[in-house]
C-alpha cells in the first residue's frame, strides 16, 4: 500500500501486503445501494471531463489493467468504475455503493505528495475512503492488494 495513504490499513507491522488467502470468496454481495438522491454529492465537472475520462480508460497502465481485472473478478458485487470524474479530479477506480476509491500510483507520486494529499482530502470530503497502491505492489502481489481492498469494504448494510 502507498506509504502516504490515509487508510486505516496503513501502519500495520511489516508494512507489506498480506499473502494471498487462496481462491476463497473475499466478500458477499454488497448491502442495498443508497436510494436515488441519497449519499453522494453532485458537483460541476470540467467541460472536457467526459472526453478525458474516456481517454484515460482507453490508455490504462499495466498496473491499472491488472487491478481492473482483479476487482471485476474477485469483488464484482461492488460495481467498480474506472477513471471516474469527481469534481476536479479523476479517481482511478471507484465503487459508489462502497464509497471506496482506489488510486494506482506510479513513481511520479513520490514527488507529488502535496497534490495527492489535497486530492485525497477532497475525495474524503465527498464521503469516500481512499486506498493507494504502488504499481509494483499491484504487479507483484495482486492477491494481497485485492485482500486489502476486500478488508476495506463495508461489512454490513449499515456501513454502506
Amino acid at each position: 500500500m502507498h506509504p502516504n495513504s490515509t487508510s486505516p490499513l496503513v501502519g500495520e507491522a511489516g508494512g507489506g501486503l498480506p499473502a494471498s488467502a487462496g481462491q476463497e470468496s473475499l466478500c458477499s454481495p454488497p448491502p442495498n445501494p443508497p436510494h436515488k438522491g441519497e449519499g453522494l454529492k453532485r458537483f460541476a465537472l470540467r467541460p472536457d471531463a467526459i472526453r478525458r475520462a474516456r481517454r484515460l480508460r482507453r490508455n490504462m497502465t499495466d498496473a491499472e489493467r491488472v487491478l481492473w481485472r482483479a476487482l471485476r473478478e474477485s469483488l464484482p458485487f461492488y460495481h467498480w468504475r474506472k477513471q471516474v470524474p469527481l469534481g476536479p479530479y479523476f479517481a482511478d477506480f471507484a465503487s459508489h455503493s462502497a464509497k471506496l476509491i482506489i488510486e494506482v500510483d506510479g513513481g511520479q507520486h513520490a514527488t507529488e505528495t502535496a497534490y495527492d494529499a489535497k486530492r485525497t482530502a477532497f475525495l474524503q470530503g465527498q464521503g469516500f475512503r481512499v486506498l493507494r497502491f504502488w504499481n509494483n505492489d499491484i504487479l507483484s502481489n495482486i492477491d494481497g492488494v485485492v485482500q486489502m481492498v476486500a478488508q476495506a469494504l463495508p461489512a454490513d448494510a449499515s456501513a454502506a
